[in-house]
């Protein structure tokens, strides 16, 4: 009785452009689908993170990729997988090391699956869109229409320390950053 010969799969890092990883995750499944190597792939990750922002007064949500440019491959790559990969639009090629494509060692995907599980634990992650000297508007509560400089981000509290001119004087406002919005 023969045992068929077990495969090896290690996780590789693809390049890609900026803004098409979901594109090539879609073409590369495609791709397998076609060729029928799926006993050669075993996962395609784009690690995102679910962040809300807001955007004109609206409370937004959007995946957020952790590492832009990049998709992690779980594979038992061979020349020819290679070759079917790299060729596919939107793909810059594999980190390497000289000509060859490097796996990851097993503590960076360890690193990269243990933050994708904090940030899942964590569920939506709010994302801080201000900095000390941004110029902002109230969109929000009393102050509605002030507009006036953050002075501290406190990201923790979720919150902004703004300076606005209320007859004359500056006074310092603590707001949620939800009530803010950059006055561009």
């Amino acid at each position: 009785m023969v045992k068929e010969k077990e495969i090896i799969r290690k996780w590789y890092v693809l390049r890609t452009f900026s803004g098409h990883e979901k594109k090539v995750k879609q073409y590369l499944e495609k791709e397998i689908e076609r060729l029928n190597l799926q006993d050669r792939i075993n996962e395609v990750m784009i690690p995102t993170e679910t962040v809300f922002e807001m955007r004109s007064g609206k409370k937004r949500t959007r995946e957020k990729t952790f590492f832009p440019g990049y998709v992690m491959l779980h594979i038992a790559l061979d020349t020819e997988l290679q070759h079917v990969i790299s060729n596919l639009p939107s793909v810059i090629g594999f980190l390497t090391t000289g000509d060859e494509p490097t796996p990851l060692r097993p503590d960076e995907i360890n690193r990269i699956m243990g933050k994708m599980n904090e940030v899942r634990e964590a569920g939506e992650q709010p994302e801080m869109p201000f900095k000390n000297g941004d110029l902002v508007k109230v969109v929000d509560g009393p102050f509605n229409n002030f507009s006036g400089f953050v002075e501290e981000v406190y990201p923790d509290k979720m919150k902004v320390k703004v300076m606005v001119s209320i007859f004359g004087r500056k006074t310092p406002l603590e707001l949620d950053y939800l009530q803010v919005e950059r006055d561009d």
